[in-house]
C-alpha cells in the first residue's frame, strides 16, 4: 500500500490537471448567474448543499494547504517564503486587474472615455482589487444591462487565501505544525464551529468566509503534516464519500464532506498515472483561468445578448483559456523564476526540524546558511 509521503516525492503528480478542472468548474458554476441573473440555481447545490463553484474552491484550498505547508517547512527564511507567495499571486492579479479596468472597461462602458477615466470608481477598482482586502466587483457603466452586472467575481477568495498563509506562518513560527501538536489546533478549530453553532452566533461576513475556507486549508495542512500515516486507497475514497453522505443532514456534514473531498483530491493527485500526467507538460493555467473567466463570461453576454449557461461556457471558455495560456507563459512562469533558491518537490523528505527557527530568524532579518 502506498502512503502519501511516498507518493508525494517528486513533481510527477496531477495537481496541475486538478486545479485546471477546478477552475473550469468555477467558470461553469458562474455561468448560471452571469447568463440568467442572481439567484439562478447552480449545479450540485440541491444534491450536495454546495454549488459546483464552492466544491472547486474547497479543492483549491485543500491543495493550497498541503503545498504551502510543504513550502513553509522547506523555506530557508521568512523572506523566501513570502517572496514565493507574492510572486505566485500578485503578477497575474495586477495585470488582469489593469487589463479589465483600463482596457476592457473603456471599450464596453456606456460612459464617454473621459467620464470613465475621471470616475473615482475606475481607480478604486484597481486599488481595491490589487490589494484584495476590499474587492470591488463593478466598473462604472460596464455590463449594466447584463443579467448579472458584476465585472469580476472570483477574486473574493484571494484575501482569504492570503489570510490562510498568515495563519499557517503564525502556527509554524509558534511550533504548532508538529504532528503531535497540530491535532490540538484542529480540535480547537472544530470546537469553534460547535460553539458558534450551539450559541447561534453568526460571524461578520468576511470573518465568516475566512472561518469557512480555513477548514479545507487546515485539512490540506493536516494531510501534509501526517502524510507518512495516510495511505492512498480507492476503497477509502468510497468509504469517506459514503460517510459524508451519511452525515448529509447533520451538523458534522461539513467536516465529513471536507475530509472526503480532501482525501479524494490527494488520491486523484498521486494515484492515477499514464496519459493524465501528460498535462504537466503544458503548464499551470488554473490561476489565469480563475481570474479571467468571470470578466470574459460577462463580456460574451454583453456582445451576444441573452444566452443559456451552456452557451456562455462555450463562448467564454476558449478566450479565457487563451488569456490563461498567455498569462502563464509570458507572466506567471517567468515571475516564478525570480524566486530565490527553488523549493524541492512538494512532499519530499521530512520536515526540517530547524524550519521554524530559521523562518523566525529570517522574519527578524536573519538568514540560514
Amino acid at each position: 500500500m502506498m502512503f502519501l509521503d511516498q507518493a508525494a516525492r517528486g513533481r510527477d503528480n496531477n495537481f496541475n490537471l486538478i486545479r485546471f478542472l477546478a477552475a473550469f468548474a468555477v467558470l461553469v458554476s458562474h455561468a448560471f448567474p452571469i447568463a440568467l441573473g442572481e439567484g439562478a440555481a447552480e449545479p450540485l447545490k440541491a444534491l450536495l448543499g454546495y454549488s459546483l463553484g464552492t466544491v472547486a474552491v474547497y479543492v483549491f484550498f485543500v491543495i493550497s494547504g498541503f503545498l504551502i505547508a510543504a513550502s513553509f517547512h522547506r523555506a530557508p527564511s521568512a523572506a523566501h517564503f513570502w517572496q514565493a507567495r507574492a510572486l505566485r499571486i500578485l503578477p497575474c492579479l495586477v495585470v488582469s486587474t489593469v487589463l479589465i479596468g483600463l482596457v476592457m472597461g473603456p471599450l464596453v462602458t456606456t460612459l464617454a472615455p473621459g467620464a470613465y477615466v475621471a470616475d473615482p470608481a475606475t481607480w478604486t477598482f484597481l486599488l481595491h482589487n490589487i490589494l484584495m482586502a476590499l474587492p470591488q466587483y463593478t466598473l462604472p457603466g460596464v455590463f449594466e444591462t447584463n443579467p448579472y452586472p458584476a465585472v469580476v467575481g472570483s477574486i473574493w477568495t484571494l484575501i482569504h487565501e492570503v489570510s490562510c498563509y498568515v495563519m499557517l506562518f503564525a502556527l509554524g513560527v509558534l511550533g504548532l505544525l508538529r504532528p503531535r501538536v497540530f491535532g490540538a489546533v484542529l480540535a480547537a478549530y472544530a470546537a469553534s464551529w460547535a460553539v458558534l453553532g450551539g450559541l447561534g452566533i453568526a460571524l461578520p461576513g468576511k470573518i465568516s468566509q475566512f472561518h469557512t475556507l480555513a477548514l479545507p486549508f487546515l485539512t490540506g495542512m493536516g494531510f501534509y503534516i501526517w502524510r507518512d500515516r495516510i495511505a492512498l486507497s480507492g476503497w477509502a475514497v468510497f468509504g469517506l464519500l459514503a460517510l459524508a453522505a451519511a452525515l448529509r443532514f447533520t451538523p458534522l456534514h461539513v467536516f465529513g464532506f471536507t475530509l472526503a473531498l480532501a482525501y479524494a483530491t490527494f488520491w486523484a493527485a498521486f494515484r492515477p498515472r499514464g496519459l493524465v500526467r501528460a498535462f504537466n507538460r503544458v503548464g499551470d493555467y488554473s490561476y489565469g483561468l480563475y481570474l479571467y473567466a468571470f470578466p470574459v463570461q460577462g463580456l460574451v453576454v454583453w456582445l451576444w445578448g441573452p444566452m443559456t449557461p451552456l452557451g456562455n461556457v462555450a463562448l467564454a471558455f476558449p478566450l479565457t483559456l487563451l488569456l490563461s495560456v498567455l498569462s502563464w507563459h509570458w507572466l506567471e512562469a517567468p515571475a516564478l523564476k525570480l524566486r530565490g533558491r527553488g523549493p524541492r518537490p512538494a512532499g519530499s523528505g521530512q520536515p526540517d526540524p530547524s524550519a521554524r527557527r530559521s523562518l523566525l530568524g529570517g522574519w527578524l532579518g536573519g538568514k540560514r546558511e
